[in-house]
Order: C-alpha cells, then structure tokens, then sequence
C-alpha cells in the first residue's frame, strides 16, 4: 500500500488537477463550447483515474488490517455512499441542460454563418468599388501623361458608405474583443496585485469593479468635453460636403492620441477614495492599480467613438440575477436569485447584451442596496501620480474620508 501512495503523492497528480482547474477558470470565458466541454471531460478523466488508485489503496489497506479490521469504517462510511449510486448533488442544474447547450451552440453557429454572408458580401461590393476606384486612376494617368484638360478628383475623394460601414464593424469587433481580454488577463493581474495587500477577496473584487464602472463614466464625461472643443474649433472653417458632426468625429476617431487619459485616472482615483462602499490599506495608494484603470479608461472613449456607443450595464447590489447579463463566479450559490455583488459589468448596446458580465450570488447573504456608481459630492484628497508613491508610508493623521483595513502579514 505503501508504494501506491508514495506513487500518487510522487505524480502530484492533485497538484495537476488544480493547475488544470485554475487553468481553464481563467480562459473559460474566451473559449469556445465545445472547448470548454473539452476541458471539462478532460478534467472528469483525470479524477477517475484517482479515483481507480484511492480504491486500489482502499483494498491494500484494508487487507493489512486483517479479518475484521476496518469493517465499521466501512459500514458506516463506504457502503452508504457505494448504495447511492455516486449521485452527486448538482444544484443549479436542470435534466435539460445538454439539450440547452446543444440549442446556444446551434445558435451561436447560425450567428457566425450569417456574419460571414453578410462579410463576404460586404467584402465583394468593396472589391467592386476598388476595381472601379482603378479604373479611375489608370484614366486620370493616361490624361495627365498626355496632358490634357484639367481633372476633377471629387469622384474619388468621395466617400464610400461600404468602406466606412466596414471600418466601423471592424473597430466594433476590436473593442468588445479588448473588452474581455481586459476581463481575462488585465483584471486578474490587477487581482493579483491587490491580494498582496488585502487578504479579502470580495473587497478585491470590488475595488476592480468599481475602477471598471467609474474608468467608464470618467471616459465618457471626458470624450463629451473633447468633442465639444473639436465641434468649436472645426465650425467656423467646416465647409465640407459632409455633415458637422461627422467631420468632428472623424477627427477624434482619427486623433483618439490626443486624449488625456491622466485626467481620468485622476478623476477615478477622487472617486474611489470617497466610495464608501470599498476600503484600502493606509499604506498604499490607488494609484497602485493605474495602469488597469488606465486601459479601461481608453477602452470605454474609444466606444464613444462607435454609433451607437458601447457602455456598461448599469447595476445595484441585492438586483435580481439575469443570467442573459451575467455569469455567476465559480463559487457562487447556483439557487440563489439575488446579486451579492458584482465582479465584472456587461457591456451593453443600448438595451442588447455585447458581453455578458460577472456577479456573486449566495442565498442568505446580507446586502444593503447601493448604486454601484455613486460618486461622492466633495473632492478627495489631492494625490500624486507619481508610481513612486504607490507603497510610500502616510505619516499625517488620515482624514474623514479616507477607510484602512490592515494589510496582509
């Protein structure tokens, strides 16, 4: 029995199944179905194959300890599980459930086939336009090589509805695929840094949500002030054929450069410092995440860019789960129909659900219904955003806004 133990602790095989676990955790939400169906037997085979060395030890042991050594263990331990068949109590899921991912992969698939149609059509007219756009510019070369009366170039400066319908889905499709890579690599190495200070995970994850939520409404108040002085430097000169408004966007899909990300990072850091619903340690500073809330920030103004704009799903701890919106985190209650809080905003298209979301759910659970944006109504303290002072020691008497937990020992 010995040597069989000493081979499954030596093949740190449990060791492999929570790398694998862990593994397919973090990629679960940008892998396809039946990738995940994958990973899952996968997963499912190798506990089986544990299971088969636990029952060969389970024998030895038991043929070591004699006749009738071990025998109450086994009544009152083994048989009564053997009796139930292996059942396993699967809470949240319903007899249904494989003709239901059968029913969302069918769809999904459908999906993808009618976008590729309607690109490979949209592509066919472009190549259309292009070959025309040639044929011009083979023309105007023979005139102006035999030097003939003056060209006009408004045919092929004008602008094309295909080209920028295509430029538009283009930018789309990037921004939602930005979005979740934010969710999948971006938000957990933010987690990591975080847990070297707070012990608590919950309030981890919802110092990120909240950074998530006001990077968006900084992004969006700050692209309203943007447009609002490219509109009043552009409208005294703006004679062109197309409409004001969309020369003014143009300009800033065209000079998104120019936007000042530092004074939204700024702008998030006020909020979170006076959001009562969050707490950090005295001795770090939010700046400590600024570069997750950074790239959030341009994220959320290039959506402003978009028509009609992407934005985050406005949200309240204690709301009813809606499962088109959101997914429950892993260690959720699958039963429980209220929102404990939110680890990841669905983005939303007006009322149509981009990319879902992610909250925690647990029956029981006590919540005091907040707005998971509010803002506070007095200024935060003025800070620096230097990363220097990321860890640096506050020696002054902390203010009445400012909320310490004790960090991680």
């Amino acid at each position: 029995m010995a040597d069989t133990l000493r081979r499954l602790v030596n093949t740190t095989t449990y060791k492999l199944l929570q790398n694998k676990l862990e593994t397919w955790y973090r990629e679960y939400h940008v892998n396809s179905c039946d990738q995940n169906l994958n990973r899952c037997c996968e997963l499912i085979e190798l506990t089986s194959k544990v299971q088969g060395e636990l029952f060969t030890i389970l024998s030895l042991t038991a043929s070591e300890g004699g006749v009738y050594s071990g025998v109450d263990t086994i009544k009152s331990r083994f048989l009564p599980w053997l009796g139930s068949s292996f059942t396993v109590l699967t809470s949240g899921v319903t007899s249904d459930t494989s003709l239901t991912l059968m029913k969302e992969s069918a769809e999904k698939d459908q999906k993808l086939r009618e976008q590729a149609t309607v690109h490979e059509k949209e592509m066919i007219e472009l190549e259309t336009e292009l070959n025309t756009t040639r044929r011009q510019l083979g023309t105007i070369k023979q005139e102006i090589s035999g030097r003939r009366s003056p060209i006009c170039f408004s045919s092929l400066t004008s602008h094309s509805p295909t080209s920028s319908k295509l430029t538009s889905a283009s930018r789309h499709a990037r921004l939602v695929s930005r979005f979740n890579d934010l969710y999948a690599n971006e938000r957990l190495n933010a987690q990591n840094l975080l847990r070297r200070y707070v012990d608590d995970l919950e309030m981890v994850q919802k110092i990120i949500f909240i950074a998530t939520t006001e990077a968006f409404q900084a992004a969006k108040m700050a692209f309203r002030q943007f447009k609002l002085r490219v509109r009043k430097t552009l409208s005294p000169s703006h004679h062109g054929p197309e409409p004001l408004d969309e020369a003014v966007m143009d300009y800033i899909i065209r000079n998104q450069d120019l936007y000042d990300v530092q004074s939204s990072i700024n702008d998030v850091i006020r909020s979170m410092s006076i959001n009562p619903k969050i707490s950090f340690p005295s001795e770090v500073d939010f700046i400590l995440i600024s570069s997750f809330i950074r790239e959030v920030c341009r994220v959320a103004f290039a959506m402003q860019t978009l028509e009609p704009p992407l934005d985050v799903a406005f949200t309240t701890d204690g709301e009813l789960f809606n499962e088109k919106k959101y997914r429950r985190s892993y260690d959720s209650d699958f039963t429980a129909p209220l929102v404990v809080y939110h680890i990841w905003p669905a983005l939303m298209e007006n009322d149509t659900i981009i990319a879902k979301g992610e909250a925690f759910t647990k029956r029981g659970a006590l919540w005091s219904p907040s707005k998971s944006r509010s803002r506070g109504s007095s200024p935060a303290r003025s800070r620096s955003t230097s990363p220097a002072r990321a860890l640096s020691s506050r020696s002054r008497s902390p203010s009445p806004i400012r909320r310490s937990i004790s960090p991680r020992r």
